[in-house]
């Protein structure tokens, strides 16, 4: 499958702060990629380099073939961006606003008609488009925004933080939107620092930290390579965790106990003897991994501290 994006050692400082440190990537032609990372590690400012906002300090970025910056108007043709930002005219009702960004795409007469009804049923706000958008709920608001940056009907989406402070409603009908998008052959960029959100929705993961990209894949691969394995069990009172061999940290959890371990088919069945053998099991279970294990493996820390 061909790369729609390909960003080589890219690099961006502001003043004395490396923004971007050798970031490199590649998204692949009808996928949603997600760019998983805490706030400030350097989402926003690769979200405006492929967008032409910022110019990087070095490092390069080709879309479609093309070198970005030597066919910076070609490029954006194709691309569709919403920013973390809204960027709607409060006093304006949706399908005036619509009608301005519909206007900056250089889209007019009955084609900008007929785009805006259809944005505005993907959106699931027909009923509203005569509303102002100051009458909007947070979600809403969200939903226009990405309604305008799919006038064009571009190839490429970046999505930057699309769902902070939004109702969950909001956020399943943009989930929805983006299968739907990403089945019909929109690439999605994904920018978020909600771990569960990437996992609903990406087909493939980078994970930035302090501006360096310090993992890539798929969530398999990447919870292969990097997330611990573990056993949850539920026992009796005299069960003693510590007397199970291969087992590499102990730890509480709810009602029973965790033991990572490389082996957890190996600990499971050991488990699984000492019930036998008179121990009160009653509980047991593979752990799930998570993306936030993998960051915790990573750096150290949980993306949320």
């Amino acid at each position: 499958m061909e790369n729609v994006l390909e960003i080589n050692q890219l690099t961006k400082a502001f003043s004395s702060k490396t923004a971007l440190d050798h970031v490199s990537f590649s998204i692949r032609k009808g996928t949603c990629f997600g760019l998983l990372g805490p706030n400030g590690a350097g989402k926003s400012t690769t979200m405006k380099i492929l967008t032409g906002i910022l110019s990087a300090d070095s490092g390069t970025v080709r879309m479609f073939g093309m070198d970005a910056a030597a066919n910076r108007l070609a490029v954006q043709k194709q691309v569709g961006y919403v920013p973390q930002e809204i960027t709607l005219y409060d006093k304006l009702s949706a399908i005036d606003n619509l009608k301005f960004f519909g206007g900056l795409y250089g889209i007019t007469g009955t084609l900008l008609k007929t785009r805006i009804e259809a944005v505005l049923q993907e959106t699931g706000l027909s009923d509203r488009a005569k509303d102002q958008i100051k009458s909007f709920s947070g979600g809403m608001k969200r939903r226009i925004n990405i309604a305008c940056a799919l006038l064009h009907e571009p190839k490429l989406l970046i999505l930057d933080e699309p769902t902070v402070g939004i109702d969950p409603q909001s956020r399943n009908h943009i989930f929805d939107m983006i299968r739907h998008l990403r089945d019909s052959g929109v690439t999605v960029i994904y920018s978020t620092h909600y771990m569960e959100e990437v996992e609903a929705l990406c087909d493939e993961i980078a994970i930035i930290d302090q501006g360096k990209v310090i993992a890539q894949g798929s969530l398999e691969q990447l919870f292969d390579r990097f997330a611990q394995k573990a056993v949850y069990l539920e026992t009796g009172k005299n069960f003693q965790p510590e007397s199970i061999g291969e087992v590499k940290k102990i730890y509480r959890r709810g009602h029973g106990w965790v033991l990572e371990t490389d082996h957890p088919l190996a600990v499971m069945k050991t488990l699984l003897d000492h019930q036998e053998s008179g121990d009160e099991l009653k509980a047991i279970e593979m752990v799930k991994p998570s993306l936030e294990d993998v960051f915790l493996s990573l750096t150290g820390t949980s993306l949320r501290d």
